[in-house]
């Protein structure tokens, strides 16, 4: 059962109106239109490698629309974290339902983070298929 204290209700009233207007502004704008009013991945400007959080705004505008295989294009760990990122807040405050215990022990460990992120990163510039597949198109 979550314990639904002030900071946690707190948390949740300032992330809705953000969130919604982060759909509204991604239902408007168009990440992928050159000139757009979105900013640009400033580690990717700078060195031409592509982050962990690359093409997540387009993969966020694709999803906005509807459109779940372009948003696992553009970034696929990114779009999954999305899924998984509610649960594990969840999971922290008290809802523990047990048949997500088997997922949610490796997903709540730190290590596996600290280990697929920096991989991911690694992995997703390296030149070649199937590879270049985690890069969203420059």
């Amino acid at each position: 059962m979550i314990a639904w204290t002030r900071p946690r209700v707190a948390l949740l009233a300032a992330t809705a109106p953000v969130a919604a207007a982060g759909a509204w502004v991604l239902q408007h704008v168009d990440p992928n239109q050159p000139g757009n009013l979105l900013p640009k991945c400033l580690f990717h400007e700078l060195t031409g490698w592509w982050c962990p959080g690359c093409g997540m705004t387009r993969a966020l505008h694709a999803l906005v629309h509807g459109d779940a295989g372009q948003a696992l294009h553009m970034n696929p760990l990114g779009v999954v974290m999305l899924a998984v990122l509610p649960a594990m807040l969840l999971w922290s405050w008290g809802w523990q339902p047990r048949w997500l215990r088997p997922f949610m022990r490796w997903a709540m460990d730190p290590r596996l983070w600290l280990v697929l992120i920096p991989a991911y990163w690694l992995l997703r510039n390296l030149p070649w298929p199937p590879f270049t597949w985690m890069a969203p198109p420059a």
